[in-house]
């Protein structure tokens, strides 16, 4: 069974950096073909992408609003994916939800619970 745990959601100020982990277990990082996603969900708003890499190749992919300034990474050997965020904005403030999807099986795909990011001074 696939579980998502998220970790490392809190209160930045404005400008400042934050690392989210997703701890995945279930299925190994190398043994698997899969989209590891990082997704968002603002008060108000509909959930959106934010950025993803495949397993296990690791080829990132980023939302507009992110890019440049997220980096996501993911260690094979510990099954986690990292969102590093940095130069932080009021507006990322969200939910986060790791998200996996397999790449081969249609339908296969998994939620994390989420965990809070806000940014404000």
């Amino acid at each position: 069974q696939v579980q998502l745990v998220e970790s490392g959601g809190g209160l930045v100020q404005p400008g400042g950096s934050l690392t989210l982990s997703c701890a995945a277990s279930g299925f190994s990082f190398s043994y698997t073909s899969k989209f590891m996603n990082w997704y968002r969900q603002a008060p108000g708003k509909e959930r959106e992408f934010v950025a993803r890499i495949s397993i296990p190749a690791g080829v990132p992919r980023y939302a507009e609003p992110v890019k440049g300034r997220f980096t996501i990474a993911r260690d094979n050997a510990k099954n986690t994916v990292y969102l590093q965020m940095n130069n932080m904005k009021p507006e990322d403030t969200a939910v986060y939800y790791c998200h996996a999807k397999d790449r081969l099986i249609q339908g296969m795909e998994s939620w994390g619970k989420g965990t809070l990011v806000t940014v404000s001074s």
